[in-house]
């Protein structure tokens, strides 16, 4: 089920009724309802995707009781899920407690894993082995299971194997209710594409009985709109000229290449961000505070400013699980270059089973060292011009150079292969760049939709999402011809529903 939805916008407003007029008094009913409403969003896909997410939420719930039960901590906090404060290495005084805990642990992880591996790498590996048996000059057929990738299993995989490794290091405690849990590991706004939540933030949501709140709810409603227009007026209309650039770019300028890379930089956060945004809003429909996912990246001054901005809940899922375990910058510097290298091509594969994507982190990787070599990868913190209406032209320039810098990387990104990446770059750097785009008219009113986007997102740059509270000290009449304008616009500029492309992650 789509967030463009005709389905969608039937199933919201029906679970919305549902949750606070019919399930409000009693919240194991509410909890329940929600795990009802989250498999069958998604199982509207594919209900045979169902088994997967159950079996993956069974096996961490159990693992996470036993990790518990195998650590003989005494507490008479028990069902609830709860911070703990200390984590310390005593507390677990057996040996044999120790490593019943690593293997639940492992089997946890092991299944996840397994499972994500199979499903979404198995082909790629496959194939890769047979390229390179063929180069060797020996004969090999590829062998392929023909699997389909089951959507957002990159995303739930990732949220709750996050769960039983927080039980492990002592941060959080299990929970015996099964239906909080599973409804947890299935919340179907952040679903199929995230944000990734975090037991600690989001579980605990549904031990604490809701209270409809007015206010919320609007602020849910608004970012919903923003989403929306993110989605489908920026994301869906940029893809008409991306496609034509990048299906067939041997036979078109380079004016025409630069287009199409400089909106699928939009595209791409438009459908990212757009969905992150629904989400989120979605969320607060429901009296839960998911984390924001995307801080106006593309108003970043370098790169790394742009990996604090864009994508924020898998980024920091990687640095808490793969980045500090590794040892983060705490060791050599050659360890710590290891360890970003690490952290960026892990991430580039997590999007998916193509080399693109590996090539995609390495240039991240090769562009963020430098900032950490020199020491100014935590320069730029805050946000951009934050007590000025406009940048200044130093500012400016760092934007346009990071923005550049990522929109070559989004080349990788979107080709099918490394050779069509690094062919489509060599057409942008030709001659033609200054010639006329060969390109439908309509292209230049998007670069004036574009524009207006960016407008807005610099307005609203110091709130969570661009209109959160713009036009808050205005007349209702300007304030209500912002929404309806945001409102005609999805309508008017909405094409076929077309799927966000997280989901194929």
């Amino acid at each position: 089920m789509l967030f463009n939805s005709y389905d969608y916008l039937i199933f919201l407003p029906v679970v919305f009724l549902l949750y606070w007029f019919v399930f409000q008094k009693n919240l194991k009913a509410q909890n329940a309802f929600i795990l009802l409403a989250s498999y069958t969003f998604y199982g509207w896909w594919d209900w045979r995707f169902l088994g997967l997410i159950a079996f993956s939420s069974l096996v961490d719930y159990i693992c996470g009781l036993k990790i518990e039960n195998a650590s003989l901590r005494a507490t008479k906090e028990r069902g609830n899920l709860k911070v703990v404060i200390e984590d310390k290495e005593e507390s677990f005084p057996t040996k044999r407690s120790k490593l019943k805990r690593k293997v639940y642990l492992g089997i946890s992880l092991g299944v996840n894993l397994g499972l994500l591996g199979f499903f979404k790498y198995f082909n790629f590996f496959i194939e890769s082995a047979t390229d390179l048996i063929n180069t060797m000059g020996f004969q090999a057929n590829t062998y392929s299971l023909g699997l389909i990738l089951p959507v957002g299993i990159s995303f739930y995989t990732f949220q709750t194997m996050s769960y039983t490794i927080d039980i492990y290091r002592s941060k959080i405690k299990p929970t015996k209710d099964p239906i909080a849990f599973f409804a947890y590991v299935s919340f179907f706004p952040q679903l199929v594409a995230g944000p990734i939540e975090r037991a600690a933030n989001l579980l605990p949501q549904f031990f604490k009985k809701k209270e409809f709140d007015y206010s919320l709810a609007m602020d849910g409603m608004r970012q919903i709109l923003w989403g929306l227009f993110m989605k489908v007026v920026i994301a869906d209309n940029c893809a008409v000229f991306v496609n034509q650039a990048f299906n067939n770019p041997e036979s078109q300028p380079a004016s025409n290449l630069l287009i199409g890379a400089v909106f699928f930089s939009f595209q791409i956060y438009g459908d990212f961000g757009g969905y992150s945004n629904i989400a989120i809003g979605t969320g607060k429909l429901l009296g839960f505070n998911l984390m924001q996912n995307f801080a106006f990246p593309y108003f970043s001054r370098d790169i790394a400013e742009f990996w604090r901005r864009w994508h924020i809940s898998l980024s920091t899922w990687f640095r808490d699980y793969v980045y500090i375990p590794l040892g983060g910058s705490k060791g050599s510097k050659y360890q710590s270059i290891r360890n970003i290298f690490i952290i960026f091509l892990v991430s580039g594969f997590w999007h998916g089973a193509n080399w693109t994507f590996l090539a995609w982190g390495g240039i991240h990787a090769a562009m963020f060292i430098p900032l950490y070599l020199f020491g100014k990868n935590r320069v730029n913190i805050g946000i951009v011009s934050q007590n000025k209406a406009l940048p200044s032209l130093y500012e400016l320039g760092q934007m346009l150079v990071t923005f550049s810098l990522v929109t070559l990387g989004w080349v990788f990104f979107r080709s099918p292969d490394i050779s069509s990446a690094v062919g489509y770059i060599n057409g942008i750097f030709d001659m033609s760049i200054f010639q006329e785009p060969q390109m439908d008219i309509r292209v230049y009113l998007f670069m004036a939709w574009v524009l207006i986007f960016m407008g807005l997102e610099w307005a609203g740059r110091r709130e969570e999402f661009a209109i959160q509270k713009m036009a808050f000290n205005k007349p209702a009449l300007i304030r209500y011809s912002l929404y309806y304008g945001l409102v005609m616009a999805v309508f008017l500029f909405a094409r076929k529903e077309q799927e966000f492309i997280y989901f194929q992650f």
